[in-house]
C-alpha cells in the first residue's frame, strides 16, 4: 500500500506540473488560434535563466522568482506576440506551426551558446531535497507540495477567469471574431498580448517546478521536449476545457509513474515505453477525440505557389546536374561527402513537398520514415562482411516499401485528422520512434531468433554498388544522389499536373467541396501519405550510407522538426523549396559551425569573436524562419518572381551569366578561394534582379510600377530627378496647363522652357 500511495503521489505531482505547462497552451491558443510549438523552449530558457540567477550568480530564491517568473516570462509572452504573432492571421496552417517550431529552435540554439552543453547545472528543490514532511506513512518533499498548490491555485484561477470575469469572455472571443470584440470597444490586441504574456509566465513555471523533479543536468533539448509532454494534456481537453486539460494531465502523471512501479523489472524496455508514453497518449487522444466537420476554404490565405511545366522542370534538372559536375573540381572530398550528404536530406525534403506542399497535409517526423528504412535495410539488405558490405537493390527497395507500409499504418488512424491534429500525430509518432525503436540496444528473442533493433545504439550502413556504379566514391554518390533528386523533383511536378495532382490540390483547397463533388478524401489522404514516406525512406536509407555510421541522434525529432521549418522557408510548394530545406538542414549547419571552428582554431586571439559569430549566425538561421510569417510562399517564390522580371532584359541575364562564369574560372585557377567563389556567387544571383531593376527599368518593370516611380512629387521636380518630357508633361497636368503641341493633339500649346517652368512655379 505504501508503494502504491507514494508513486500516486508521485503521479499527482508529475500531473500538477503538466497540467501547469499545458493551461498556458490552452490560454495562448484560445485567444490567438495558434498552438504554440516553442511552449517548451520558453519553459526551457526560462529555467536556465533561473539556474543563472539563483544559482550562478547566488541570487536570494525568492528574488530570482520574482524575476524570472514576474517578469521575464510575461515580458517573452508579450514579446512574441507583438513581433510575431499577431502576423500571423491569414496564413496556413503549416506556416503558424513552422514560425512557432523556429521560435523553439532559434531559443534552443541561444541556450546552447549562453550556457554550455558540456558544463553540468543543477536545480535544487525548493527548501532543499531534505525539507519532508510524512503523510500516511509517505515521506512527501515541501517542493512536491508546493507543485501541487500551486497547481490547484492556477486551476480554479483559470477557471474563474474564463467563466467569472469579463477578461476571460473577451479571450474566449478573440480567436473566434476580433472585428466584434473591436466593435465593443475591445482591443484584440492588447487581450491576446495579454493572454501570450500569461501563457509564458506559466510555462517558465513549470519548467522550474519539474526540473528538480525529474533530477539530473539541465540540458536544452531534453527539457523542451519534457514540457512539450503536456501536449497530450492539452489536447485532452480539445485546447479549450481547462477542467478536462488539468484532468488529463494527472492522467498523464500517473501513468508514468505506475508503468515505473509496476512494469516488471526483467522488460527491457519499461523504461524507454515510460519515456514515451505521453506521445502514445497524445496519439491515442487525437485519435479518439471527436473531429470539428469539415469546411470550405472560409478565408484564402496568403500562400501562393506556382508549379513548373514539366519540360521546365526537366531543363531545370539537368542543370543542377550539370551544376553539381562542374563544382565538384572546385571542393575536396570532404566537402563532396557533406554536399552529397546534404542532397540525401532535398530527396527527404522532396517527401514534404509532395505531401504538404501539394496536398496540405502535415507530416512534422519525415525523419522517423527515413529512419524505418535504415533499420529495414541495416537488417535485411546487406551482403558481405567488413570492408566488403555492400548495400543491395532489393535491401533498399524493401527498406522504401517497409517505409510506405509504416506510412500508410500511421496515417490509417489519423485520416480523420486535419491541420493542428495531424500535426501534433506525426510529431507523436516520430517522437515514440526516437524514444521506443531508436534507443532499444538490448537484445531479444522472438520465435527462436535473437535480434536487436538498434544495436551498439548506431547502424553500419555501407553503400551501394551496382555494376560499375559504386557509391562508396564521394563524387558518386553526390552526382547519384543530385540526379535521382531531380528525377524524383520532375516527377512530381508531373504528378501535381495530373488528375490526380489537381485532385490532392482541391482536397488542400477544400476538403469540403472535395467530398461533395464524390472524391474520396481517405483513398486520396492514404496513397499521398504512403508516397510520401516512400520518398522520404528512399532520401534516409542514402542519408545513411552518406553519413557512413547513424545514431539515433541522425533521425530526432529535432532534427525533423528543422527540416521542416527550412523546407517551408524555402517554399514548401516548390521542389526548389525542398533543394534549400535539404541542402541548409543537412550542411548549412554543419558548414557554419565547421567554417567558424576552423577559423577559431587558425587565429587563437580571435577564437571568442569566431565561435561568438558561428552561434549568432545559427540563431540568426532560426530566425529566418520566424519570418515566413511575412513571406509565406517562401524564397524561392520571390527569387523566381525577381528572375521572371528579367524576361524583357536579356542582356542583364546574359551579364550575370558571363559575371558568373568569370567567378567560376578565377575559382578554378585558384585566384580566389572557393569560400570568396560561394559568397560572390550568392551575391550575385540574389542581387540580379535589382540591377536589372536599375539598369533596364522599361523592360523589367510594369506600366504601373513605372508610373509609381515616376511620381515625384511637383515641387522636387528638377531636384530628385532631371527634367523630362514625361516629367514636363506630368508638371503641365498638375498645374493645370494645356498639353503641348506634339505631344497632346493639334490644340497643344508650344513647349514649355525651362525658365518658364521656373517662372510657373
Amino acid at each position: 500500500m505504501t508503494t502504491f500511495l507514494t508513486f500516486t503521489l508521485l503521479g499527482l505531482v508529475l500531473g500538477a506540473v503538466y497540467a501547469i505547462a499545458a493551461s498556458g497552451l490552452v490560454l495562448t491558443y484560445n485567444t490567438s488560434g495558434i498552438f504554440n510549438f516553442a511552449h517548451g523552449a520558453q519553459a526551457m530558457l526560462g529555467t536556465f535563466l533561473y539556474w543563472q540567477l539563483a544559482h550562478g550568480w547566488g541570487w536570494p530564491v525568492w528574488l530570482a522568482l520574482v524575476v524570472v517568473v514576474g517578469v521575464v516570462g510575461p515580458a517573452m509572452g508579450a514579446a512574441l506576440h507583438a513581433v510575431i504573432m499577431k502576423g500571423l492571421r491569414d496564413t496556413a496552417d503549416v506556416t503558424r506551426i513552422v514560425v512557432t517550431v523556429a521560435i523553439m529552435l532559434g531559443m534552443v540554439f541561444l541556450s546552447q551558446w549562453l550556457w554550455h552543453p558540456e558544463e553540468a547545472r543543477v536545480v535544487e528543490m525548493f527548501f532543499g531535497a531534505d525539507a519532508k514532511v510524512e503523510f500516511l506513512g509517505v515521506v512527501v518533499r515541501v517542493h512536491e507540495i508546493i507543485c501541487l498548490l500551486v497547481a490547484a491555485a492556477i486551476a480554479v484561477g483559470l477557471r474563474m477567469l474564463f467563466t467569472r470575469s469579463r477578461v476571460g469572455v473577451v479571450m474566449r472571443g478573440t480567436v473566434d471574431d476580433p472585428d466584434l470584440i473591436r466593435l465593443n470597444g475591445h482591443n484584440p490586441d492588447r487581450v491576446a498580448a495579454l493572454s501570450w504574456a500569461m501563457g509564458s509566465t506559466l510555462a517558465v513555471l513549470a519548467g522550474i517546478l519539474i526540473t528538480p523533479i525529474g533530477g539530473g543536468a539541465l540540458e536544452a533539448n531534453a527539457l523542451t521536449l519534457l514540457v512539450i509532454d503536456a501536449f497530450a494534456a492539452a489536447m485532452f481537453g480539445r485546447l479549450r476545457s481547462i477542467p478536462r486539460t488539468f484532468a488529463g494531465a494527472m492522467v498523464l502523471g500517473l501513468a508514468a509513474t505506475y508503468v515505473t512501479a509496476y512494469f516488471p523489472t526483467d522488460w527491457t524496455w519499461a523504461g524507454n515505453l515510460r519515456v514515451s508514453l505521453p506521445m502514445i497518449i497524445l496519439f491515442v487522444v487525437l485519435v479518439l477525440l471527436p473531429q470539428d466537420r469539415l469546411r470550405g476554404a472560409a478565408v484564402r490565405t496568403r500562400e501562393r505557389y506556382r508549379v513548373p511545366t514539366v519540360r521546365r522542370a526537366a531543363v531545370w534538372g539537368v542543370a543542377l546536374v550539370a551544376a553539381v559536375v562542374l563544382l565538384m573540381p572546385l571542393m575536396e572530398d570532404t566537402s563532396i561527402t557533406t554536399f552529397g550528404l546534404g542532397m540525401t536530406f532535398a530527396i527527404i525534403a522532396l517527401s514534404l513537398t509532395l505531401l504538404t506542399g501539394y496536398a496540405g497535409e502535415l507530416n512534422l517526423a519525415p525523419l522517423a520514415f527515413g529512419a524505418v528504412a535504415t533499420i529495414v535495410a541495416f537488417h535485411f539488405g546487406i551482403t558481405g562482411t567488413g570492408l566488403a558490405a555492400r548495400l543491395t537493390l532489393w535491401g533498399i527497395l524493401l527498406a522504401v516499401l517497409v517505409a510506405a507500409v509504416v506510412g500508410g499504418l500511421v496515417a490509417l488512424p489519423a485520416l480523420r485528422l486535419r491541420g493542428l491534429y495531424l500535426a501534433l500525430a506525426t510529431m507523436a509518432f516520430g517522437v515514440f520512434l526516437s524514444n521506443m525503436v531508436l534507443r532499444d540496444t538490448v537484445e531479444h528473442t522472438l520465435f527462436g531468433v535473437t535480434f536487436s533493433l538498434f544495436p551498439n545504439g548506431a547502424l553500419i550502413v555501407p553503400p551501394l554498388q551496382l555494376g560499375p556504379l559504386d557509391l562508396r566514391d564521394p563524387g558518386t554518390l553526390l552526382i547519384s544522389a543530385t540526379a535521382l533528386f531531380a528525377a524524383i523533383a520532375v516527377g512530381l511536378v508531373a504528378l501535381r499536373g495530373s488528375g490526380y495532382g489537381r485532385r490532392l490540390a482541391a482536397m488542400k483547397d477544400s476538403p469540403a467541396a472535395t467530398a461533395m463533388l464524390g472524391q474520396d478524401l481517405v483513398r486520396l489522404k492514404f496513397g499521398v501519405f504512403m508516397l510520401s514516406a516512400a520518398i522520404a525512406g528512399l532520401g534516409g536509407v542514402l542519408m545513411s550510407t552518406a553519413a557512413g555510421s547513424v545514431s539515433g541522434e541522425n533521425f530526432a525529432i529535432m532534427a525533423g522538426l528543422s527540416l521542416v521549418m527550412l523546407t517551408v522557408v524555402g517554399g514548401i510548394g516548390y521542389v526548389s523549396g525542398a533543394l534549400f530545406g535539404g541542402l541548409m538542414s543537412g550542411v548549412g549547419f554543419v558548414i557554419i559551425i565547421g567554417t567558424f571552428n576552423d577559423l577559431a582554431r587558425a587565429t587563437p586571439e580571435m577564437a571568442t569573436i569566431y565561435q561568438t559569430l558561428g552561434q549568432v549566425v545559427l540563431v540568426a538561421t532560426a530566425l529566418i524562419g520566424m519570418g515566413v510569417g511575412k513571406n509565406p510562399s517562401g524564397l524561392v517564390h520571390d527569387l523566381f518572381d525577381g528572375y521572371r522580371t528579367l524576361r524583357g532584359a536579356r542582356p542583364v541575364l546574359a551579364g550575370g551569366a558571363a559575371a558568373g562564369a568569370v567567378l567560376y574560372l578565377l575559382a578554378l585557377t585558384g585566384v580566389i578561394g572557393n569560400w570568396w567563389f560561394a559568397i560572390l556567387t550568392a551575391l550575385l544571383v540574389m542581387t540580379l534582379p535589382a540591377l536589372g531593376r536599375a539598369l533596364m527599368p522599361r523592360a523589367v518593370l510594369t506600366e504601373e510600377e513605372l508610373a509609381r516611380r515616376r511620381s515625384v512629387p511637383p515641387e522636387l521636380a528638377g531636384i530628385d530627378e532631371p527634367y523630362t518630357d514625361e516629367l514636363r508633361d506630368r508638371l503641365d497636368q498638375e498645374l493645370g496647363l494645356p498639353a503641348r503641341e506634339g505631344r497632346g493633339g493639334p490644340h497643344a500649346r508650344p513647349a514649355v522652357e525651362e525658365g518658364d517652368v521656373h517662372a510657373i512655379a
